[in-house]
């Protein structure tokens, strides 16, 4: 973001617009190259490769035995919020043996939308930990499959373990007005710790 990696404020001079660089995380197959794409406002750039039988003894493909192709380093988008606000989105890749690109990828991030299957929520322990440790501020969005949401919010949070500070959303990844409703959230998340951190 220009001028600072804490101030999600937009700018009131009328200059350039503040851009701000998000991560889009999650576990394997819980639609983060579609929420990218559904949200972007560029033709995403994808690094999907397809499946193959040699990844079978280390993908772990329960729940998702349909999935063809997977993220094998990011996807990217972008997002204008605002005339003063744009969002560049960094989709990460799911499998373990990738995670490490992950280092990487939040280098510069103010911020992180982690999606949930609750078909599988314990693929999505990873990426909240992750950015737990590394003090990320984050929401969760859980993803509803075929449209459907089967338990409350509340319900997500305590399987999840979630503090009560962290949003918990229910979303469509493939609706363009979902996910950005998603993404909003995380930037109301980020203005509001920024006020709170200035006193």
């Amino acid at each position: 973001m220009a001028g600072s990696d804490t101030d999600v404020r937009a700018s009131a001079d009328g200059g350039a617009p503040d851009t701000v660089k998000i991560l889009i995380a999650g576990g394997f197959g819980v639609g983060k190259t579609t929420m990218v794409g559904s949200v972007s406002e560029i033709r995403p750039l994808r690094t999907e490769e397809p499946l193959t039988m040699a990844g079978l003894d280390v993908d772990d493909l329960d729940g998702v035995e349909e999935k063809r192709v997977t993220t094998v380093a990011m996807d990217f988008g972008r997002i204008t919020v605002s005339d003063d606000l744009v969002l560049y989105l960094f989709g990460t890749p799911g499998q373990q043996r990738f995670w490490f690109m992950w280092n990487d990828l939040s280098h510069g991030a103010l911020g992180a939308v982690v999606l949930v299957d609750v078909r599988r929520p314990k693929s999505s322990f990873a990426a909240i930990d992750f950015f737990e440790r590394r003090g990320i501020p984050f929401v969760v969005a859980v993803n509803g499959f075929h449209g459907e949401h089967p338990y409350p919010v509340e319900d997500i949070r305590e399987a999840l373990t979630l503090p009560a500070e962290v949003p918990v959303l229910l979303c469509d990844a493939r609706e363009r007005e979902s996910s950005r409703d998603v993404l909003i959230a995380l930037i109301d998340l980020l203005i509001a710790q920024a006020a709170a951190a200035a006193g």
